[in-house]
């Protein structure tokens, strides 16, 4: 099972992005995860859509091959990241080849606070709901990074039990909406 997986938090150290190493770690046997670096796409612009740059092709085809897109999301003033915006904007132009129609999807995230990137998951649910995707509202993965990581840098078992739940969650939903 193909998924492609993007990361909204484009920083080295993103918690986001040892989310996602965990999920990696966690996952069903026959997830295939790929992903892109959404911080190397240029800002959207209509003056680009009759001649698209070829990273926009490449990160476009990376997600028409997948069975499914896992977003993974920091929240930033109660929302997503404008990098993670953008790239929603170039896969969703021009609206009658938007690769996220139908497209099975989930949505998770992480901060060092207690709700976990919540209204930022929720901003981004409505988002893609609205680009005809197929989003898995339940159950949410709103991660308290400091919660649920050691000292160590490692998940304590409870989360580990959670995620491994969420994943598998996830599989079904993509199964009963390929």
């Amino acid at each position: 099972m193909k998924i492609f997986v993007i990361i909204g938090g484009i920083s080295k150290e993103s918690i986001n992005r040892k989310l996602f190493e965990f999920v990696k770690s966690l996952a069903p046997s026959d997830f295939e995860f790929d992903t892109f670096d959404i911080s190397q796409l240029p800002f959207f612009s209509q003056d680009l859509e009759n001649n698209v740059p070829q990273n926009i092709t490449d990160f476009r085809q990376k997600v028409i091959n997948s069975d499914a897109v896992m977003f993974i999301t920091p929240e930033y003033n109660r929302t997503i990241p404008g990098v993670l915006k953008n790239a929603i904007d170039w896969g969703s132009r021009p609206m009658s080849k938007s690769i996220w129609k139908n497209k099975p999807a989930c949505v998770l995230g992480a901060s060092l606070g207690s709700i976990g990137a919540f209204a930022a998951q929720m901003h981004l649910k409505e988002t893609i709901s609205s680009l005809e995707m197929r989003v898995m509202y339940r159950p949410e993965v709103c991660f308290n990074f400091s919660a649920y990581v050691d000292k160590n840098g490692q998940l304590i078992d409870s989360a580990k039990k959670f995620l491994i739940d969420f994943l598998n969650s996830f599989k079904d939903w993509v199964l009963k909406n390929k």
